[in-house]
């Protein structure tokens, strides 16, 4: 059985984040072994300090949650990251570019994060699902492929809409079992990380982490 905490990327990425809060939420991920603490470049090097000692790993965002810098400010964003302690970077691709079919542009804007993160730290590339279509779907899938990502993302959490189940099962048909694929946005309980996994997740990112856990049916958390 797989645990689902051991699944799940626990996020606080709202700007009036304070210290305070983000310690509790990395106290939260120590008690319930969640994958990551998720937050934006400013706390990386606080929660690493926090989880020192601990398999729960640092995850940071790069270029969010619009995905419009350029990939030179998003590398330097994802080295600065590395440094700071980030285990995992979350970044946004450039959603425009995709939308001009300036293709090149989206796979070089991944491959300046993948090789800034370089046998250093994951990548999981967020493409923003519920501003594409799903031929854009598809090609931003192939090309995070080809670019060398470790993981495909559904969502920043901060546009129109989160992750669903057919944009899961999409992004797992488009890149197969050899990469992750993360559902992220609107997931607020077990039913609903459930149906995640089933259509394809490999990793959940959510703020309700803890309620998702408390929410499962079985004792042992595993699903």
């Amino acid at each position: 059985m797989k645990n689902i905490a051991s699944m799940i990327d626990h996020t606080i990425l709202k700007p009036d984040t304070t210290r305070e809060m983000v310690k509790k939420v990395c106290d939260e991920a120590k008690e319930y072994n969640f994958a990551s603490v998720c937050v934006n470049p400013y706390y990386v090097s606080f929660v690493k300090s926090q989880l020192e000692g601990t398999d729960v790993k640092v995850t940071s965002v790069i270029g969010f949650p619009l995905g419009s810098t350029t990939k030179e400010v998003k590398a330097f964003e994802a080295q600065n990251a590395v440094e700071n302690g980030a285990d995992e970077l979350d970044m946004v691709i450039n959603v425009g570019a995709l939308k001009n079919k300036e293709y090149h542009i989206v796979r070089e804007d991944i491959e300046a994060v993948v090789n800034a993160a370089k046998d250093k730290a994951l990548v999981k590339v967020i493409i923003e699902t519920c501003l594409l279509t799903d031929e854009e779907k598809d090609m931003a899938c192939k090309l995070s492929l080809e670019a060398g990502a470790d993981y495909v993302k559904t969502s920043t959490g901060f546009s129109t809409g989160g992750a669903t189940v057919e944009d899961v099962k999409l992004m797992r048909s488009i890149v197969g079992p050899n990469i992750g694929v993360k559902a992220s946005g609107g997931i607020r309980d077990s039913k609903k990380a459930r149906e995640m996994i089933e259509a394809g997740a490999s990793r959940i990112g959510a703020s309700s982490s803890v309620e998702i856990v408390k929410g499962l049916e079985v004792t042992d958390h595993s699903y």
